[in-house]
């Protein structure tokens, strides 16, 4: 369950930045520039994926919830940051620097200290 918690949730993220950056920035933060961004951006096909990955991500985090404990749950979460990042360079194509490469090795190690305690 952990496993689809996380596909479902780095998959939602990756759709959702993924289509808002098709449809571009608002004009302005008024109202009918921000309802034209909005009708767009509901209309996205990749923004449109997000939502039943997002919902999925939700609940199977509830589920999840009702098997471990908080404690355990929550860090071992924190794996989404570590695909988030893969994701983040190499289906957004997003420059990643070193320094961040070390910090999703120090989310890593953490998780693998939490989930051997636990």
């Amino acid at each position: 369950m952990l496993v689809f918690f996380i596909c479902c949730s780095t998959g939602g993220d990756i759709a959702v930045t993924s289509g808002i950056k098709q449809v571009g920035e608002p004009e302005a933060f008024r109202f009918r520039p921000l309802l034209r961004f909005i009708g767009k951006a509901v209309t996205n096909n990749r923004v449109l994926l997000a939502v039943p990955l997002m919902a999925a991500s939700f609940y199977s985090l509830l589920v999840l919830f009702s098997w471990a404990q908080f404690s355990v749950v929550i860090p071992a979460s924190a794996f989404t940051y570590v695909f988030g990042t893969v994701g983040a360079k190499y289906i957004l194509k997003e420059e990643v620097s070193s320094k961040r490469w070390l910090g999703v090795v120090i989310v890593s190690l953490g998780v693998a200290l939490v989930l051997a305690a636990g």
